[in-house]
């Protein structure tokens, strides 16, 4: 007999986590391609470096969903024994 708090956390296959990593690597990439973008490419758009600042908001979103997963983990409930 559970208890109505009891059951495992969703971890790995909680989707701010999927989410978080997606969004983490495609900043990483961003930042990687901000860093050695052309002075010219970075004059094109009006002297602001599109890439770094994008990939830098999207680490961080990563890093807030991250911490949301962490700080609330989604609880699954154990299925009951005997029936149903």
């Amino acid at each position: 007999m559970a208890s109505g708090g009891s059951g495992r956390t969703a971890g790995a296959f909680d989707i701010r986590t999927v989410i978080a990593l997606l969004f983490a690597i495609y900043g990483v990439v961003l930042i990687v391609l901000g860093v050695v973008e052309p002075q010219a490419e970075i004059t094109k758009s009006a002297g602001l470096n599109i890439n770094l600042w994008a990939g830098v908001g999207m680490l961080v979103f990563a890093i807030v969903m991250v911490g949301w997963a962490w700080l609330r983990p989604i609880v699954v409930p154990e299925e009951p024994e005997g029936g149903e």
